[in-house]
């Protein structure tokens, strides 16, 4: 493999329903980071059935080109109309690096065009970045149940890869006046291998769950509000702001909580404007996903807690009397 055939930052763009999906902006921002700092360019993969109109949406959000696969193979997530698709554009185009996100999408292609293509797939990353002297790609990931951060390199194999969980990294605002190249690309596809599964049935669930990872404002409990009861409070509380209710992996693991309100790095990553750790002792795998919050409030009996290590503000006491208070002291305010 001659390294120096390979160039350019790649981007899964993931859609579902013709609708782009948050965390291919997230990722394109962050694309055009480490392109600058290689001097570049951020290439999105765009895959579906009617997308195009979408694609200069792409441009806006960081790429300098997008590569269009328009075509009725791909109107519906499929593992090998998807991989072959992407394996085609990398065996063409070599990219130095490809970012997925860490969606039930990117969690299954991910590892199979990792293998088709004979490289390395580092999954969740939390941190990406290029070192300033050998120009090297550094993934980042907790490692030993979240004990350690390993990073991890691709020295000898192209495109190095990962896939970043939703939230993790931060969307550039979208500039409509961005100039780039809209390409459309036509996949030759295999039918004897793609024919081998086929969708018979879509079922979409009519329940609504909040994407806690989009919220601005997040009320978030641990082990210390004990139960439903202790939860209420935390719900009237963050009804008071306009927020939302997030939970530990305590809670959820206890039943508590439901495992789509759970914030770390099992859960779900966050980054909110205001983010409440009540009753939370702050261990590192929920400090994994909330500790990019903009501003943290941490409210604990334990003043020893390494919550407060990583708090802008810190309370300590009994959270059954405090934040009860301060939904008071919200209402009182806003009458």
């Amino acid at each position: 493999m001659n390294l120096a055939e390979y160039k350019d930052v790649y981007v899964f763009a993931e859609q579902r329903d013709g609708k782009i999906q948050n965390v291919a902006l997230e990722l394109l921002g962050k694309a055009r980071e480490l392109a600058d700092a290689l001097g570049e360019k951020v290439v999105a993969i765009f895959l579906g059935k009617n997308i195009k109109d979408q694609a200069q949406s792409l441009i806006a959000a960081g790429a300098d080109k997008v590569l269009v696969c328009d075509d009725s193979h791909l109107e519906t997530y499929l593992t090998e109309p998807y991989t072959e698709a992407i394996t085609q554009i990398i065996k063409e185009f070599k990219p130095s690096i490809l970012l997925i996100g860490a969606t039930t999408i990117g969690r299954d292609l991910g590892p199979r065009v990792s293998a088709r293509n004979v490289t390395g797939l580092t999954a969740d990353a939390t941190k990406l970045e290029i070192s300033e002297e050998e120009k090297e790609f550094r993934m980042t990931r907790p490692a030993f149940g979240g004990n350690l951060m390993a990073t991890i390199l691709c020295k000898n194999h192209r495109p190095q890869m990962s896939t970043v969980r939703p939230g993790v990294m931060q969307k550039l605002t979208p500039d409509a006046s961005r100039k780039g190249e809209i390409v459309d690309y036509k996949v030759n596809f295999d039918d004897a291998k793609i024919s081998r599964v086929k969708i018979v049935k879509t079922v979409k669930e009519e329940k609504v769950i909040t994407d806690i990872s989009q919220a601005k404002i997040l009320v978030s409990g641990g082990r210390g509000v004990g139960s439903k009861e202790g939860f209420a409070k935390l719900e009237a509380l963050a009804k008071e702001l306009g927020g939302e209710v997030s939970s530990s992996r305590a809670m959820v693991d206890a039943g508590v909580m439901d495992a789509s309100r759970q914030v770390g790095q099992t859960g779900k990553t966050v980054r909110p404007n205001l983010y409440m750790a009540c009753g939370i002792s702050g261990a590192i795998q929920h400090l994994a996903g909330m500790e990019e919050s903009e501003f943290i409030v941490a409210i604990n009996k334990d003043k020893y807690a390494p919550i407060f290590n990583v708090a802008d503000l810190g309370i300590v006491g009994d959270l059954h009397k405090i934040v009860p208070m301060l939904t008071e002291r919200l209402k009182t305010m806003q009458k």
